[in-house]
């Protein structure tokens, strides 16, 4: 039997205004000018009015309705330049956006940058590979291998695969050894170690290129070969008892080894750019008083186009309206709508920015005066979000990809949120303030002989702070601070 119910549901949807608020909040200053050129090539009756060279003031984003009257004189015929069949093409927006880019730029940005032109590490390898006087046959093994070699300059595939890829897709017959000697050829190549299988046959193939009299570099090629996992594990007392070594010489032998590069395929990289970090937020001490201030590029100078609300008033006050001058109509109110979202959305983010980071700079007054982690106090996004009455995640998206430029540095909004620790006298503290004294105590360690998990817990205690020592291998992870064992040094 069917049955039939009347169930009522309360859903939240968001609207299409917030979702670009959302999306725009989110957006680091440093992405932001992209964006807004977007809009821009996108939505030709937005405009920029530091990209516009007009002689007569004219009206910022007016709050007036566009069905509003306008002081329309047609200057120069001015209703004449715009064609709405124009703009009604599936090439308005490429050509909006030629426009933007033949006025846009000023005379510095459109200086040429210079590019530095450098080949790749494979590039380099086949040059290299193109010298050598080989036979078609040796010198298809010898483009294979290099093919076959990863980003770090290694060969992680077996001979006979290499054998077996040459038969099937080059049709070239070789056997394991041909393809054994070429690989020996390969790794005669710069850098040093490219080719190698292994790290340890990296490390060997680096060290048997030095001066081969050398006592250091023979007693290197020992270690490497016979105590490469006593090396990495830093069992250097073992070390110097198998090698008849005193602490002097061990340390040499080390010295040498870590000069050699476990990782040759990056030596001739085009190393990547880095994005540049633009501050959000400008933070300057006056005489013991804090001045924040927004980054200008988060405040365009952007505004509806007058030109296109004037054409909205001209077709939609037409008195005959045919299909296409409906369209015409609908497609202009449709990009003046979208123009206005986007201006609030970037006013709306100004002001959510603002409210946020001035909420922050007063809830660590203390910290932005001295610049002293120890003066960081215990704060979670909720503290933020009911001082300023928004929403976790709001306060969650400003903090994720803002930085505010202080006199002590620049910092990611999201380092000063943190958790509190009760000291034993019942005083919270950041667990920021514990991670620095972690980070002194082990700073000015004995390297000979590092502290331990449970020698750092005792100091903390010591200190007041009652900290188990898994909190304390925790807090070392996230400094990237390796164990005691690892930070032993001769």
């Amino acid at each position: 039997m069917l049955k039939q119910n009347l169930q009522q549901k309360l859903l939240q949807k968001l609207s299409p205004q917030q979702i670009q608020f959302i999306k725009l909040l989110q957006v680091p200053t440093v992405s932001l000018d992209t964006r807004i050129k977007e809009e821009l090539e996108e939505n030709p009756a937005l405009e920029d009015m530091s990209l516009t060279n007009i002689n007569e003031p004219e009206e910022q984003y007016p709050d007036r309705d566009p069905d509003d009257n306008y002081d329309s004189d047609n200057e120069g015929g001015e209703m004449d330049e715009f064609n709405i069949d124009d703009y009604l093409q599936d090439d308005s927006v490429s050509d909006y956006g030629s426009r933007y880019d033949n006025n846009g730029d000023d005379e510095d940005d459109r200086k040429e940058i210079p590019i530095a032109v450098q080949s790749s590490f494979f590039e380099n390898l086949q040059a290299q590979l193109d010298l050598l006087p080989l036979s078609d046959h040796d010198f298809a093994i010898g483009r294979q291998i290099i093919g076959s070699l990863d980003d770090d300059g290694y060969l992680r595939r077996p001979i006979m695969s290499l054998t077996d890829d040459l038969a099937f897709s080059q049709n070239v017959m070789a056997e394991d050894e041909e393809v054994e000697d070429m690989l020996k050829v390969i790794q005669s190549f710069d850098p040093p170690g490219v080719g190698a299988r292994t790290l340890q046959e990296c490390l060997l193939i680096q060290l048997r290129r030095k001066d081969g009299n050398d006592p250091i570099v023979k007693k290197a090629i020992l270690v490497v070969e016979n105590y490469l996992e006593e090396f990495t594990r830093k069992h250097y007392d073992k070390l110097e008892k198998s090698l008849s070594m005193n602490s002097n010489e061990l340390r040499a032998v080390v010295g040498e080894i870590l000069k050699l590069n476990p990782k040759p395929g990056d030596s001739n990289e085009v190393s990547t750019k880095q994005m540049q970090v633009i501050p959000d937020f400008h933070i300057k001490n006056n005489d013991g008083v804090l001045l924040l201030t927004l980054n200008s590029k988060n405040a365009p100078e952007l505004k509806v186009s007058r030109s296109y609300q004037e054409m909205f008033q001209h077709y939609d006050k037409a008195s005959q309206k045919d299909k296409k001058l409906k369209e015409a109509v609908q497609f202009v109110k449709q990009k003046l709508d979208s123009a206005k979202w986007f201006i609030d959305a970037i006013k709306q983010r100004q002001q959510t920015l603002l409210k946020t980071m001035n909420a922050i700079m007063q809830y660590q007054y203390d910290f932005f005066l001295t610049g002293d982690d120890k003066n960081l106090k215990p704060m979670i996004l909720k503290d933020i979000a009911d001082r300023i009455g928004m929403d976790i995640s709001t306060v969650s998206r400003v903090a994720n990809s803002k930085y505010v430029q202080t006199e002590h540095g620049t910092y990611l909004l999201k380092s000063f949120f943190s958790e509190a620790i009760q000291t034993e006298s019942g005083e919270e503290v950041s667990n920021k303030e514990v991670k620095k004294i972690l980070e002194e105590n082990i700073g000015k360690e004995d390297k000979r002989h590092p502290l331990a998990d449970e020698k750092l817990t005792e100091i903390l205690k010591e200190a007041g702070y009652n900290i188990a020592r898994r909190t304390v291998a925790k807090y070392r992870e996230q400094m990237n601070i390796p164990v005691a064992r690892l930070r032993k040094e001769l």
